[in-house]
């Protein structure tokens, strides 16, 4: 298939493409960096330097690629995390997940497009009710700390819109994304132990390497059938399980551990909660309608061999719908 790739260059769009490639479709994917551009030929793609909040540019971009199909991986998370005023951090996200997947749709109207693929989340936004793990019907947070706001909306536009569209539209909800590209702030924290367990640390988290990121989107795009996905690995795990176990794997000591009305003053309310009362997400729906192989199940085995500056050890596995 022809594909129009937007938001090439980030921790799922490198591996992404060189998946795209592998299997024989004609990209052409987007970044806003001319450095990254040139990167992107090397990799026989061809590449558009643009602003996925121009929409003129988009359209045009879209129009010239007549793809038959467009995933949306743009994000334009930067700097260091901000948990007390996540919304200010997450704002230039939230803006391409809003304007960015508003103007990506409107180019796949025009030009007739009639598969449609974009990034999601699941973790933190998940209910804070019942089971550790939740499937996509069960809903979303209701109440989310005030910092949280702003980013919560912005994925249901994104969702909503892409689901609603008249095409294919199939949203991936990734989990806590780890790997070459996006582990490196994360192993920098628990090295220099700024990540602490807060109260009893039994927020339940779910992983997935960016290598089985990638590949979902691919599987989602040569064979999904429209709706919402769960991408994540088989083990959602507390804090207190994960935590330990990555500061073990990188070297460090382990976490410190800190009161709940001291994270309060800390970190703020929005980690206080993703730390003790997060809900993990099932991988049960994905596997079953996509047959995705995962090729790091567990983040314990992600943790000790795939977490930083390795390509992959082994290719994504792809099988037929039953």
């Amino acid at each position: 298939m022809r594909i129009f790739l937007a938001g090439a260059t980030g921790a799922v769009g490198k591996p992404l493409v060189r998946q795209l490639i592998a299997r024989g479709h004609d990209v052409t994917a987007t970044t806003r960096s001319a450095a990254k551009a040139e990167a992107l030929r090397q990799l026989g793609v061809t590449a558009v330097i643009i602003d996925g909040l121009d929409g003129a540019a988009v359209g045009e971009a879209v129009a010239r690629a007549e793809p038959d199909a467009i995933i949306h991986q743009m994000t334009g998370v930067s700097g260091k995390p901000d948990f007390k005023n996540f919304d200010r951090w997450f704002a230039p996200t939230n803006a391409l997940r809003t304007v960015g997947t508003d103007n990506l749709l409107a180019a796949a109207r025009a030009v007739g497009v009639k598969r449609f693929v974009a990034q999601s989340y699941t973790g933190w936004n998940n209910i804070r009710e019942g089971g550790p793990a939740k499937s996509e019907d069960d809903p979303l947070d209701t109440s989310p700390p005030k910092a949280l706001t702003e980013t919560l909306a912005a994925i249901q536009h994104l969702e909503r819109s892409v689901t609603d569209a008249p095409l294919d539209g199939i949203v991936l909800r990734y989990g806590n994304f780890y790997g070459p590209g996006a582990s490196e702030e994360l192993v920098r924290m628990v090295q220099g132990r700024m990540m602490p367990i807060l109260g009893g640390g039994t927020g339940i988290w779910s992983w997935i390497h960016v290598d089985d990121a990638a590949a979902a989107a691919v599987v989602a795009l040569e064979r999904g059938s429209p709706g919402l996905y769960n991408i994540v690995d088989d083990q959602p795990a507390a804090v207190s399980e994960w935590l330990p176990y990555l500061a073990e794997v990188v070297g460090a000591k382990p976490p410190l551990r800190l009161p709940v009305w001291l994270g309060r003053l800390v970190v703020g309310e929005m980690l206080v909660r993703w730390m003790t009362e997060a809900r993990g997400a099932s991988n049960a729906k994905a596997k079953r309608e996509l047959s995705l192989e995962l090729a790091w199940p567990t983040w314990r085995d992600g943790f000790r061999h795939g977490l930083v500056g390795q390509e992959p050890v082994a290719s994504p596995q792809f099988r037929a719908v039953a």
